[in-house]
């Protein structure tokens, strides 16, 4: 097999997908880039789709995960908020914590794999 088996998890709040790697990714790619357009680009997603998951997160969340700030063209931007911070840093440690755990069970269940399925 190429690539080591691996977990991926999504918290869900009712039907909602509050947090996943998706969404992990572009709250990484907002705090590098500072923008959202940019973060977007850098993950190969439409503007508009990039919003919708930072709208749906700020809306999963006690307090919004990102702020913008309007200014027109090259003086506005968006970032983290505390909160988006620590929900991004929470789910990374759990993300670690989640494959430390597993890593036996992966490893056994690996073993039980016949091939790679996109060979």
């Amino acid at each position: 097999m190429a690539d080591p088996l691996r977990i991926r998890f999504r918290l869900l709040l009712g039907r909602t997908v509050a947090m996943g790697p998706g969404k992990a990714d572009l709250l990484t790619a907002l705090a590098e880039t500072g923008s959202i357009s940019a973060a977007a680009r850098r993950m190969g997603m439409s503007y508009k789709r990039a919003w919708y998951l930072i709208d749906t997160m700020n809306r999963c969340f006690k307090e919004p995960v990102v702020e913008t700030v309007k200014g027109g063209r090259g003086h506005g931007g968006a970032g983290l908020t505390t909160m988006g911070q620590a929900v991004l840093d929470r789910y990374r440690a759990m993300e670690a914590s989640a494959a430390v755990a597993m890593a036996g069970d992966l490893d056994r269940l690996a073993d039980l794999l016949a091939r790679d399925p996109d060979a």
